[in-house]
């Protein structure tokens, strides 16, 4: 399987379950560890309070602009940010809308929801 053709899904602003700082240390780990491997997923969508993820006082802002670097696309819900009051606090990726959302998982050969 090649990590090009895969989409990545956050709709937490963390990972698995556990206490919060366990959840937020996994995500740091997760995109780590993804940037290390070299290859990375076609696209990273967030909706939900995933969309925090990509907002100004995120822990992981660095590494999603190298994942962007390295040819990710990064889509946040604009739904999601304006329901959370977060439009102007978007730190890396575009902001698009639900259509954009259904078009890239129906586009990917996988989808991991995280």
């Amino acid at each position: 399987m090649n990590a090009s053709n895969t989409v990545y899904l956050f709709t937490r602003n963390s990972m698995g379950d556990g206490p919060a700082a366990l959840q937020r240390t996994l995500v740091d780990k997760f995109l780590t560890l993804t940037i290390e491997s070299g290859e990375a997923p076609a696209k990273i969508l967030f909706y939900t309070d995933g969309v925090q993820l990509a907002c100004k006082g995120s822990p992981v802002i660095g590494s999603l602009k190298k994942l962007e670097s390295m040819g990710c696309e990064l889509v946040l819900c604009q739904t999601c940010l304006n329901y959370y009051n977060l439009a102007d606090q978007v730190e890396v990726g575009i902001v698009g809308g639900m259509s954009d959302i259904i078009t890239a998982m129906q586009m990917a050969e996988k989808v991991i929801s995280l």
